[in-house]
């Protein structure tokens, strides 16, 4: 039987694709596959060392021992890091009875688990709807619980997810909703798990009721907990950055569901209107510090970048749904960027630190990845999404596979009527464009196989029995091969991974005449220990005349450095001194998830562009 992953529709007539499962999709070895390795066998055993130094564990089994002189230790919604380590360790099979046992124990009659308000303060629970984030630990625990029952096989979290949801359906029959989006996307996986509606209408009734002001205004506004307008009338999306997110993938869920096409065109045009104007060159999203929020439209200074890892996390959940229900590349063209982006920057080579926080820009020598934060949420969330990542590489549809993200590793899939097929993939992308499909096993009869290609390759070919052509991508940004395949048949892609220097819309002040370097997916910086001597970040230029140069994985990039001493020290003049000439340099640039694991120095990605004829000279 197949074990599915995060997202598995009920409905299959509102969804252009399907998912596979997480047994029908293996990574091997390569940019990926050693990131699921490091993530199961050093990042999960690190979480869970600091759940019990930071007090996570103690709080659940302070609530299981009934020990009402405990205090809570943590932040409010410490449950979910917890929750969210449990759902990371089900999509690898792993089902740790200790920890299920403590949750099971600590679980008050009624089915109320939450250890922030079991411990000292039992008679303020739902008392603060807007901050308080129990709906939002319930959405966590209710995904631990289904990663559970996929992933491993176990249904004991199962049982204590559902008592607290029906609970929930109880304590919210009438009014009310939470600050943070999250368990209307949970409830419906909820759904899918066990067939019960009422968790489907609970989550589509917290839908409705947002956007009309119950929450008030609270610190930041009400759009911050994105309660300023109903969702269906939003036309982008505002607040705080992971919320908003997560919230468009519960409209998205529900749709699909459901079948109610205003959720949907709701979520495609918040999320278009993102991708326009408020999404970093990175993926990131998220450019306010003070609310972790989106800002307004072309806000996107990067050295004051927020972009926050769960926002990247969460971006690639709803592209993934919203790719699966239009079948467009263009959403796993987004997943790509925030993969190799932001998710791949967030976690240090070593599996053991993180950022919350991806930066464009670093002025000089500051801190890197801490080991852990005390608003723990990004860990415990890499560690869930680089878990069940195979899920999200490739569907079934029209007769054929999609294969959607591009990693060495297997493929097999039950296409309409019961016919399995079976490929091979072998790349070393994104150190190249090259991916070969083999096909190992099939029940006869042709069908399609269908490979994305990013909108980023100009010149794209395909190689089919030795014969190679240019490859037409159809209108959802796909080359389609059909044919009645034999095992052993091939096909190759070749992706353009000619470097591309990138300009910014002209209404992006913060980097308005800069430019940034991108090489097939991966966005490239400049840190300081790889620039030549005397060259200082902060007094560079990208010679205008210049083409960049491919040696290995780092680009040589043709360079000016000037030096400021034209303004005789002054901060602000009524004059525009002459500029001096500046000398010729060769920068380097590496890709960006690779920054701050040598030395935290400068680093930028947008450097200004020097048209000057009399560089060099």
């Amino acid at each position: 039987m197949t074990r599915l992953g995060p997202v598995a529709p009920r409905r299959t007539d509102t969804s252009a694709l399907l998912p596979l499962g997480l047994d029908e999709v293996t990574l091997g070895p390569g940019f990926w596959g050693d990131r699921q390795v490091r993530n199961r066998t050093v990042t999960l055993p690190h979480i869970r060392q600091w759940l019990e130094k930071a007090g996570t564990f103690a709080n659940l089994r302070a609530v299981a021992a009934r020990d009402t002189a405990a205090a809570h230790r943590g932040m409010l919604f410490a449950d979910s890091d917890a929750y969210k380590w449990l759902e990371a360790l089900g999509w690898t099979g792993s089902a740790p009875a200790d920890v299920i046992g403590v949750l099971a124990a600590a679980q008050d009659s009624d089915g109320y688990l939450n250890t922030h308000y079991q411990l000292g303060t039992p008679g303020r629970r739902w008392t603060d709807l807007a901050f308080g984030h129990e709906l939002y630990c319930l959405g966590h625990l209710i995904q631990a619980a289904v990663a559970q029952v996929r992933g491993a096989g176990d249904t004991a979290l199962l049982e204590v997810a559902c008592r607290f949801a029906d609970l929930a359906g109880d304590v919210f029959a009438e009014d009310g909703l939470c600050g943070h989006p999250e368990v209307e996307t949970a409830l419906v996986e909820l759904y899918r798990v066990t067939g019960e509606d009422r968790y489907l209408a609970l989550a589509g009734t917290f839908l409705d009721r947002r956007g009309h002001g119950f929450l008030g205004p609270g610190r930041f506004g009400p759009a911050y907990y994105q309660d300023h307008m109903p969702v269906r009338a939003a036309g982008t999306m505002s607040g705080h950055a992971v919320r908003a997110l997560y919230l468009a993938t519960g409209m998205i869920d529900v749709y699909a569901e459901t079948g109610d096409r205003s959720l949907l065109e709701a979520a495609v045009t918040q999320w278009d209107a993102a991708l326009a104007a408020k999404t970093y060159v990175t993926g990131g999203q998220g450019s306010r510090h003070v609310d972790e929020s989106f800002g307004d439209e072309y806000e996107l200074p990067p050295d004051r970048a927020y972009a926050e890892t769960c926002a990247g996390i969460a971006s690639v959940m709803l592209a993934w749904r919203l790719l699966l229900i239009t079948g467009h590349g263009r959403y796993a063209d987004a997943m790509e960027r925030a993969l190799f982006n932001v998710v791949a920057a967030s976690t240090s080579d070593d599996g053991r630190h993180f950022f919350y926080v991806n930066t464009l820009q670093r002025r000089g020598p500051g801190p890197g990845r801490p080991e852990w934060f005390d608003c723990a949420c990004c860990p415990p969330n890499l560690a869930r999404l680089l878990a069940s990542l195979q899920a999200y590489f490739a569907s079934t549809g029209a007769d054929g596979v999609q294969l959607h993200q591009y990693a060495s590793g297997t493929v097999a899939a039950t296409l309409a009527g019961g016919r399995r097929v079976a490929f091979a993939v072998d790349t070393d992308y994104p150190s190249s464009g090259r991916i070969t499909v083999r096909i190992t096993g099939t029940d006869g009869g042709a069908w399609r196989l269908a490979l994305r290609v990013p909108q980023w390759s100009a010149q794209t070919t395909v190689t089919i029995d030795g014969t190679a052509r240019a490859a037409a991508p159809d209108d959802r940004g796909y080359a389609v091969v059909e044919r009645d395949w034999r095992p052993g048949d091939s096909v190759t892609l070749d992706l353009d991974m000619t470097p591309r220097m990138v300009r910014p819309h002209p209404r992006i002040d913060a980097v308005r005449g800069s430019v940034a370097f991108l090489r097939g997916p991966l966005v490239y910086c400049f840190e300081q220990i790889d620039q030549p001597a005397g060259a200082d970040l902060a007094d560079v230029a990208v010679d205008a005349r210049g083409v960049p140069h491919v040696a290995g994985d780092v680009l040589e990039v043709p360079g000016i450095q000037r030096t400021p001493a034209a303004w005789g020290g002054s901060l602000y003049r009524d004059d525009d001194p002459a500029p001096e000439p500046g000398r010729q340099v060769t920068l380097i640039a590496t890709p960006y998830h690779r920054w701050a694991n040598r030395t935290v120095d400068a680093m930028r990605i947008w450097v200004p562009l020097e048209h000057r004829a009399e560089a060099g000279a």
